[in-house]
């Protein structure tokens, strides 16, 4: 299972991914780490998971898998893509302002009165 964060003021996003302890020693590889399977080692907590933060920055999708001991690759059950290297895991990018106009922005003239004689 993986879940983010909200992105950082760098536009970092950090992906969490998490797995039950039934899945022994496993790392986390794929496109963000060069497919490196001692770049991101899982650790097991005091809940009983293993568990390790990844950051990415925004905008982007990224392939991986996990490694599990004896050399075991799996996918993980909870991604809702996959494609030949793996899970898939997209983080949207950075919602961008609508521009505003000139016009819309612009105080209102004070007009001057006219006095009718």
């Amino acid at each position: 299972m993986f879940t983010s964060s909200k992105p950082n003021s760098k536009g970092q996003v950090e992906v969490q991914f998490t797995l039950p302890r039934e899945a022994g020693p496993v790392s986390v590889v794929g496109d963000f780490n060069g497919w490196d399977p001692l770049a991101h080692p899982m650790r097991l907590g005091d809940d009983g998971h293993y568990r390790v933060a990844v950051a990415v920055p925004q905008g982007e999708a990224f392939a991986f898998r996990y490694l599990a001991d004896g050399g075991r690759w799996f996918d993980d059950e909870g991604a809702e893509e996959y494609d030949h290297r793996g899970a898939i895991f997209r983080i949207a990018a950075p919602k961008r302002r609508a521009a505003t106009s000139a016009a819309a922005t612009a105080k209102p003239r004070a007009t001057a009165a006219r006095a009718v004689r």
